[in-house]
């Protein structure tokens, strides 16, 4: 019989389960479960998106692409970041498609880093980051955000965490879970430290579009340090998507030869007809975006109210679509939080420790979900913490 148990990659059999998907799938198999665990938009695709994937598979658009990418997809990209985030790239180099941003992420730290290159992540952090670069044999330097700070990233925080072995940053602004967001100023603070320093800078701007009071500013908007930047984005959330999986990536043109060398191995290329929804998503989509923008904020305004009301100590927000509220004052862990809710009160949540060690006394809560459902929650969770 054989021992698989040997045969496996010791990095992979240490990861640790996602956190997130342990906790859908418990929900998923119960009856009666609202879960605002998931971080996918309840909205329908908007139907022209729809229909451009359609008309792509009627007439037999589904075919290989180059590996980069449709070059109208790209080109269209590179025009919604010039008109939505004044960001100029060049689609023919500087720019190329994936399957979602989760592919994106893969490929970037498996191409720029060697063995023991240190690479800072700002925590609570969206919970693929470590395992993909452990597994990319990189070191992970955790930085704390704090509720404080309005869980953004402070200078004197990133000069203790450089070190001669560090070759990147990664960012998520608007912050998967905390809700977090940097402003120019923010970056404009840092950008001395990650120049001097040589330092990549791998943006993950996924919710760029989910930045409620003000306008987002990418890190690449700091002229000195467009070129240390790897900007991350996709079409899931701005235009729910996510089943669609096409995602894109925006650097130097270097950069992109050598991501594109790992895609070409190991992916081939985006769906087709997916690309040619995109196509219509960036072309066409500025109005689907700002429909569902003001319907999330409107849930985040609610959902903030009431969980300050029943006792949960909830920091407002300033992107994204989540809330991140303490429930220190329960006494319990994370885990044990969501764990009894679950079973009580047939509520799913995810518990902060899922994003590392720094988000233990949190649990992060989805609005992406229909106001009805988010009453029904907080109506179970006001209950379940009277009865604590």
């Amino acid at each position: 019989m054989m021992i698989f148990d040997e045969l496996i990659n010791i990095q992979v059999k240490e990861m640790a389960p996602s956190g997130i998907r342990k906790f859908f799938d418990i929900a998923s198999s119960k009856k009666g479960v609202i879960s605002l665990g998931v971080g996918e938009p309840d909205f329908i695709t908007p139907y022209h998106i729809r229909e451009a994937a359609m008309h792509a598979i009627h007439t037999g658009k589904t075919f290989y692409t180059a590996n980069k990418g449709l070059l109208e997809l790209r080109q269209e990209i590179c025009n919604y970041y010039l008109r939505r985030f004044n960001l100029s790239y060049n689609p023919n180099n500087e720019c190329m498609i994936t399957v979602g941003g989760s592919e994106a992420i893969d490929i970037v730290l498996r191409a720029i880093l060697n063995e023991g290159d240190e690479v800072i992540l700002p925590t609570p952090s969206y919970v693929a980051y470590a395992p993909i670069i452990q597994l990319s044999k990189g070191k992970v330097v955790e930085v704390t955000m704090t509720e404080e700070n309005g869980f953004k990233l402070k200078k004197d925080q990133l000069k203790k965490a450089i070190s001669d072995k560090t070759k990147a940053i990664v960012i998520n602004f608007p912050s998967n879970p905390t809700g977090g967001i940097m402003e120019y100023d923010d970056y404009l603070e840092i950008a001395d430290l990650i120049k001097e320093n040589n330092i990549l800078v791998i943006s993950d701007e996924i919710y760029a579009e989910l930045t409620y009071d003000k306008k987002h500013v990418s890190i690449a908007n700091i002229e000195q340090l467009k070129e240390n930047t790897i900007i991350i984005n996709g079409f899931s959330k701005a235009y729910s998507m996510t089943g669609y999986r096409v995602g894109y990536i925006l650097a130097e043109k270097p950069l992109i030869e050598m991501f594109n060398k790992i895609h070409q191995y190991t992916i081939m290329c985006a769906s087709t007809p997916s690309q040619f929804a995109a196509i219509e998503a960036a072309k066409n989509g500025d109005k689907d975006i700002e429909e569902m923008y003001l319907s999330f904020k409107q849930r985040r305004n609610y959902i903030v109210k009431e969980l300050n009301r029943i006792g949960l100590r909830t920091h407002l927000p300033e992107g994204a679509f989540y809330v991140f509220p303490s429930i220190k004052s329960t006494n319990m862990t994370s885990n044990e939080f969501c764990e009894t809710l679950l079973d009580k009160e047939n509520l799913a949540l995810v518990p902060g420790s899922a994003f590392g060690a720094d988000g233990e006394g949190y649990v992060r809560i989805s609005y992406a979900y229909s106001l009805e459902e988010i009453k029904q929650a907080i109506e179970r969770l006001e209950r379940f913490l009277k009865s604590l």
